[in-house]
């Protein structure tokens, strides 16, 4: 299983990070606009439409079309973990269905101060058998893009709420 990560530091409070990534709303916001995402449905553990919070159990239907004249990519993400500690917030997803053969996702926070610092942590596996090991590496042409655009985005966002 390969893996990426990237750190940040925000300079906001870790309530208003947590807050943020906890909605459909924070999600649309820091996909960038190339991926050409689409939020094709919500759903809560319990069966609720639109939940106003991702708790453990959502599931997000998804498309994404980053490339014009390839078909969509279809996929389902699912909320598996979710915690609330004191200084300390994370949540985790897997993608079911979708162009990974693996993809875990954890999204962690840690208070400091007035600041947070926001990690996100990406385990995955590519399709393709036993020949995929070579080719995983190449992922992060596509991960560290997307993750610097995310984390700009979180600190453009939340920083100029706290000047």
């Amino acid at each position: 299983m390969a893996r990426y990560r990237r750190r940040t530091r925000i300079r906001a409070p870790l309530d208003d990070v947590w807050e943020f990534h906890s909605t459909i709303d924070g999600l649309e916001a820091l996909t960038p606009a190339w991926m050409g995402l689409e939020i094709e449905s919500v759903r809560g553990p319990d069966g609720e439409e639109n939940p106003p919070v991702l708790v453990e159990g959502s599931e997000i239907s998804m498309r994404s079309s980053p490339v014009e004249f390839a078909p969509p990519s279809r996929w389902i993400s699912r909320i598996t973990d979710r915690r609330e500690e004191d200084g300390y917030r994370m949540f985790r997803d897997d993608m079911l269905g979708g162009a990974f053969a693996l993809w875990i996702h954890t999204h962690e926070f840690y208070g400091d101060g007035d600041e947070t610092v926001l990690i996100d942590t990406v385990e995955y596996e590519l399709p393709g058998g036993p020949l995929r090991r070579l080719t995983e590496p190449a992922a992060w042409i596509g991960f560290e893009p997307m993750f610097r655009y995310r984390h700009h985005r979180t600190k453009q966002v939340l920083e100029a709420d706290t000047r």
